[in-house]
């Protein structure tokens, strides 16, 4: 395998960072109003959106994650894929349209619509902020291993200092673009990402003589588990875990906070439904393309030095592009990773920090009535604090699998988000006592069960493999944690009472949800 030369990908990376920063100084505005900075003016097609989407959502889990967990685990590796695609026709059908029309800026807008405001708000917001979290630190995970491998950084003392470095250009690039120039990012990257990830699956299949029994042939060959990877068990040995982590996986994305608010940057309800089509297309090209590369990677690269290199499983696509193209293909690869990973901590930033600084800071600190510009300046200040936050939890975090580490972000947008949007759009009943229960259950109960789990101590891989206090024996807690938010949702809303004005403001809900009338104020009642 050829050697891999850090000169090559320091110009490579500089390149893009160049190239990418001035995008964003060119489109941004200098004196954002909220409607600007938060939902970009509403000014992007459904076809731009769902591109910006497909970059929000094809993370460095599904491009790194991914292709270490074929390399190293076959079928159970693509089981990530699977449930992140199928995931997307629950957002489709039940979330997109409806949430576009009913909100403005957050997701705590369509939660607050006909619920008590504070309480509502303030539980939302603390849901966003807590899966931004998740997703953050897995992203961060991801760049520092990655610009380690790359630059031939060794020890976590590197690894820690590109993770922050990389926390620094998230919040350059979110307090000078705002949501506009996150969202081009975000449709340079994605193309970018699709369109490498194809050229490297060509290559391969050209390789193979368009045979993929033959790819698979040799990913058996080469792995120590033979033809194990092809069948299901290798990492999940238990059935019950393995079923948590899909159910995590296809319920998380309709109440993804970032995805979400993606769905506010479109001017109206069919651009939004226009948005997932295109975005699923191209997400389900994409995780074709992670089948092929993650089978290539264990046949050409092998688990065994996936494993070693630094970086662990995350290393295998640009180990894979080394072995294809040299140092030149490895680092383009690996810029348009790190890109992936840029555009993915920029759309998370925002949307914690708009949901900081408009759900808490506006509606419940300043009750609605905060100085024009004021907003933005809190945002603005949040995105730092969030970037601080996220490269700690990066630097703990840095050697796990991402694609695993998302998975647990998915777990909890599914426990503390998900019941609430569906019950808030389809159950005419529900009131505020409900939507407090599940959002609050669904999270404590989720946060509390990832602590206690095996991800984070009790063996070689956990967070804190020194320590022991896994009480629960599963890696992915949401076959509990989201049944249980859906039946607190249900036991909340039954043994509270609603509020005085309940039905008509249900009803006013039902009419905006289908038709859109009035959702530009959705957020002023």
């Amino acid at each position: 395998m050829p050697e891999i030369n850090p000169v090559i990908n320091m110009i490579v990376f500089g390149l893009f960072v160049a190239v990418t920063l001035f995008i964003v100084i060119r489109v941004s505005r200098q004196k954002a109003t909220e409607n600007e900075f938060y939902a970009a003016g509403r000014s992007f097609s459904g076809r731009q959106n769902g591109v910006a989407i497909a970059g929000d959502y094809l993370s460095a889990a599904s491009f790194l994650g991914i292709c270490g967990a074929v390399a190293v685990a076959g079928y159970d590796g693509f089981l990530y894929s699977i449930g992140f695609l199928v995931a997307w026709l629950v957002a489709l059908l039940l979330v997109a349209e409806l949430l576009r029309n009913t909100g403005r800026f957050t997701m705590a807008d369509v939660l607050s619509f006909r619920l008590k405001q504070r309480p509502v708000r303030m539980a939302a917001a603390l849901a966003t902020l807590a899966v931004c979290f998740f997703y953050l630190v897995a992203q961060m995970a991801g760049a520092g291993g990655l610009v380690a491998l790359l630059m031939g950084f060794s020890g976590p003392l590197a690894t820690s200092i590109t993770i922050a470095v990389v926390g620094v250009l998230m919040i350059v690039y979110v307090i000078v673009g705002g949501m506009k120039g996150t969202t081009w990012v975000q449709i340079i990257k994605a193309v970018l990402l699709i369109a490498g990830a194809g050229i490297m699956t060509v290559i391969v299949m050209v390789m193979v003589g368009f045979d993929f029994n033959a790819l698979l042939a040799r990913a058996v060959e080469a792995s120590p588990q033979g033809e194990a990877i092809l069948a299901p068990g290798l990492k999940y040995t238990n059935p019950v875990d393995f079923l948590s982590l899909g159910l995590a996986l296809v319920l998380g994305t309709a109440g993804l906070p970032h995805v979400l608010m993606r769905f506010y940057t479109v001017p109206s309800a069919k651009e939004a439904r226009r948005s997932v089509v295109w975005a699923i297309w191209l997400i389900g090209i994409f995780y074709l393309f992670t089948l092929v590369l993650g089978f290539a990677a264990g046949a050409l690269v092998g688990p065994e030095t996936i494993t070693a290199a630094p970086g662990g499983e995350n290393s295998a696509a640009p180990l894979l592009a080394l072995a294809l193209g040299g140092p030149v293909l490895m680092a383009i690869i690996s810029a348009v990773a790190f890109a992936t990973i840029l555009a993915v901590v920029a759309g998370l930033a925002i949307t914690a920090a708009t949901s900081f600084a408009h759900d808490i800071y506006a509606s419940i600190i300043k009750r609605g009535d905060a100085a024009p510009g004021a907003e933005v300046k809190v945002a603005k200040l949040t995105v730092i604090v969030i970037g601080l936050i996220a490269i700690v939890g990066g630097i703990v975090a840095q050697n796990q699998n991402v694609a695993f580490l998302v998975a647990l972000a998915f777990a909890v947008a599914a426990s503390a988000n998900l019941p609430t949007i569906l019950y808030s759009l389809f159950w005419r009943r529900f009131n505020t006592g409900g939507a407090l229960w599940s959002m609050y259950g669904g999270l404590i109960s989720c946060v509390l069960l990832i602590v206690l789990s095996p991800a984070v101590s009790g063996g070689p891989k956990s967070m804190f493999p020194d320590a022991d206090f896994a009480i629960f024996p599963l890696s992915n807690p949401g076959i509990v944690s989201i049944p249980l938010a859906f039946l607190l949702g249900i036991i909340g809303t039954l043994v509270t009472k609603p509020s005085p004005d309940h039905a008509v403001k249900q009803a006013e809900m039902e009419v905006r949800s289908f038709t859109g009338a009035g959702a530009e104020k959705a957020s002023e009642h």
